[in-house]
């Protein structure tokens, strides 16, 4: 029986951390951090139960089922899962988290060099994307690119940057704004959706998994161990980073004040911290930041629809990434403001199915359970997405009064409730 070397099990680790930072990981803790000023750990708690505790559970969720959302998800039905299952591909894939690793990347790094106009955010994705490309093409080979080369140095400059948050403070804390001054934990939970790491955690599964068969590791039990081990060592990881850039954020507002998006913050804070060499270390760091996470999501999407449509998995990669270059000239502020919604709504449905999927031997009849409460939590999951667009005004006030509303969380009770009734009904069934 193959099993893997310790050096293998701590690039895997590595390999998973790597793919989790990406653009939203980096450009949001800051902004937390300013806004919610003497408030902010309260955020930066909400904010890791849903950046770090929920994707590190997906990963756990999909070691038991081959990294396949499909299977995960089956309990809802062939139709809704296989719905849930090309939403959850094409957000975190070419309609929004990897367009966004270009355009992050260039708006921290590169714009200062070469202008906010399109040209210069055109050519940077054509060049950016060919590289993507260039490792996608061939996945079995991610865990020596990934894990060995791009990931330890993703991890070196992610420490620098890390230890100067802490060394070379920035200014005075700013006092909490907007709903961090009442609801900080609850913003910080729906601002820890905007990583899209959970999604991505029901993306990246397929791709871990694949990691470790790439070993010849073949065993069910051992892939789920060195699966669930790579996701400890990731969380940790990511923790740590967030904590940093919590630190980074909080008195930035000397440096950057009012700042639009956490990009501005540290680009303000890194010229703060290290002068001109700084814009040139950002730069590195971004991209390497961004390229891991997309070569990640590449793979990902292009593994899942070469078996869903049975084209070949090249001609996927090369029209995916094609897809995201076309979406990343939009420009940031554009594609956050058109993500926001879209996640809202995704984001009840794809919890309560990773949670109850550690459930399942306790229900006689699964189905019967998880298919109603998801039912559920996506119809309120569609309320909080219409909450943050230009429609909010036209709904009722009985949703708008509904409890945990004003935390963007008014899903929950409902979905516990159908939840409990729902049990109910199944042990009474047999």
């Amino acid at each position: 029986m193959t099993s893997l070397r310790m050096k293998d099990i701590i690039a895997l680790g590595f390999m998973t951390f790597a793919l989790f930072i990406g653009a939203g990981n980096i450009i949001f803790p800051p902004i937390v951090a300013q806004q919610a000023g003497e408030h902010v750990w309260l955020a930066a708690f909400g904010f890791l139960i849903t950046a770090v505790g929920l994707p590190v559970l997906t990963i756990m969720a999909l070691s038991r089922t081959e990294g396949s959302i499909a299977i995960l998800s089956s309990p809802l039905g062939k139709v809704a899962s296989l719905i849930l299952t090309i939403v959850c591909y094409l957000s975190v894939g070419p309609l929004f988290a990897t367009p966004r690793t270009a355009t992050v990347s260039y708006e921290i790094g590169f714009s200062s060099y070469f202008g906010n106009d399109g040209s210069g955010l055109l050519i940077y994705s054509i060049v950016y994307f060919a590289l993507v490309t260039v490792i996608s093409l061939y996945p079995n080979k991610l865990l020596d690119t990934v894990g060995h080369v791009l990931a330890p140095l993703k991890i070196i400059a992610l420490a620098i940057l890390g230890i100067a948050a802490l060394l070379i403070p920035t200014g005075s804390i700013s006092p909490a704004i907007n709903n961090y001054v009442n609801s900080p934990v609850s913003e910080g939970v729906v601002s820890g959706y905007l990583t899209m790491d959970t999604l991505g955690a029901l993306v990246f599964g397929i791709v871990i998994i694949h990691a470790i068969h790439s070993r010849g590791v073949t065993d069910g039990k051992l892939v789920t161990k060195y699966a669930v081990i790579a996701s400890l060592i990731s969380g940790i990881g990511l923790t740590l980073v967030y904590l940093s850039l919590f630190k980074l954020g909080l008195g930035s507002h000397d440096v950057a004040p009012n700042a639009a998006n956490g990009a501005i913050i540290l680009h303000a804070y890194v010229q703060h911290a290290f002068g001109d060499l700084g814009s040139l270390f950002l730069t590195v760091l971004i991209s390497l930041a961004c390229m891991v996470t997309a070569i990640g999501l590449t793979c990902a999407c292009a593994e899942y629809f070469s078996e869903l449509t049975k084209i070949p998995y090249k001609i996927l990669v090369f029209i995916l990434v094609l897809f995201s270059l076309v979406i990343s000239n939009l420009g940031l502020t554009k594609l956050i403001a058109f993500s926001v919604p879209v996640l809202s709504a995704i984001y009840p449905p794809a919890i309560v199915v990773i949670i109850l999927s550690f459930f399942w031997k306790r229900f006689n009849h699964p189905s019967r359970v998880i298919a109603p409460v998801t039912a559920v939590a996506f119809l309120f999951g569609i309320v909080e997405g219409i909450k943050v667009t230009s429609f909010k005004d036209n709904l009722p006030a009985l949703i708008q009064n509904l409890p945990l509303n004003e935390q963007n969380l008014a899903w929950l009770i409902p979905s516990v409730i159908i939840l409990v009734i729902c049990m109910i009904i199944d042990k009474a069934k047999k």
